[in-house]
């Protein structure tokens, strides 16, 4: 009798954990389900119910040209991020993964250190060091922060599918007479071509939806999406900014999506690909 209670007790404590967490959930999302649905809504005053459906907002992003500029400004910023990042963290998984060297740890450490410290505190951070320097903010130390800020990430996918390719197929190649940079371009690239694609596409997202590093290094005059968005919410709440953040939540969803399917395909080939062990 008491295990039945407690087995009913349980099912309910289930239950209503779920619950909470559905709740939770709808929280979250509500707003930005809201922002998506408002984005099409032909009043220029956001509200429910809406009067019509309409795609006159996007329209005038496309003719805003501060929009466009801060666009502009925020891909090339992460397409630089994105190639700096994956170079550097492809490059520091191998050795970390593949070498000992004094100082292993103490390096290894400081490369995951920036994913520790919250993005404000780094940011001011950094900002007080230029200062105490005297060394005006320019585009191009925007871009080295935001490489500091995403190099974290790809290291850990680097490592991670490192840790996964045997180095059977490297004594192989070495073996054979090839050289290290030979068998590093021939064999563990080509390898490790999945966690590449997600370090890119990762550094990227992380590089366009960046807010609050970029209030503090940008340069003056130089606004990216996410500031654009907040210097425009300063002004008014426009029907443009929830087309804007529309594009904004699709392409910060959307990359990441589209990166695990292509790393999933990716992985799947190169298994059909890899010879197997015969015992």
């Amino acid at each position: 009798m008491s295990q039945r209670m407690g087995n009913r007790e349980g099912r309910w404590a289930w239950r209503l954990t779920g619950f909470m967490t559905l709740l939770v959930y709808i929280f979250m999302f509500a707003p930005i389900a809201a922002t998506v649905v408002l984005s099409f809504n032909s009043s220029m005053f956001g509200g429910f119910p809406m009067t019509g459906f309409s795609l006159q907002w996007y329209g005038k992003l496309l003719g805003n040209e501060q929009v466009l500029a801060a666009f502009r400004t925020s891909l090339w910023i992460a397409l630089m991020t994105a190639v700096v990042t994956t170079a550097i963290g492809i490059v520091s998984a191998f050795a970390l993964t593949r070498f000992e060297f004094p100082g292993k740890q103490a390096l290894s450490t400081l490369v995951i250190l920036p994913a520790l410290v919250p993005e404000t505190i780094l940011g001011v951070g950094l900002l007080v060091l230029i200062k105490a320097v005297d060394q005006p903010r320019t585009l191009m130390l925007l871009v080295l922060g935001h490489i500091l800020l995403a190099v974290p990430y790809v290291v850990l996918v680097a490592q991670a599918r490192m840790v996964g390719i045997r180095r059977v197929y490297e004594e192989a190649a070495l073996s054979l007479g090839a050289s290290r940079f030979s068998t590093f371009r021939e064999v563990t690239l080509p390898l490790l071509i999945p966690a590449v694609v997600a370090g890119a596409l990762l550094a990227f997202t992380i590089s366009f939806d960046n807010t609050s590093a970029s209030l503090f290094w940008r340069p003056a005059g130089v606004e990216t999406m996410p500031t654009q968005i907040l210097s425009m919410l300063k002004i008014s709440i426009s029907p443009e900014i929830n087309a804007l953040g529309t594009v904004m939540i699709v392409m910060t969803v959307g990359i990441p999506l589209i990166g695990g399917l292509i790393l999933q395909s990716l992985t799947k080939l190169r298994k059909r690909r890899e010879p197997k062990e015969e015992f």
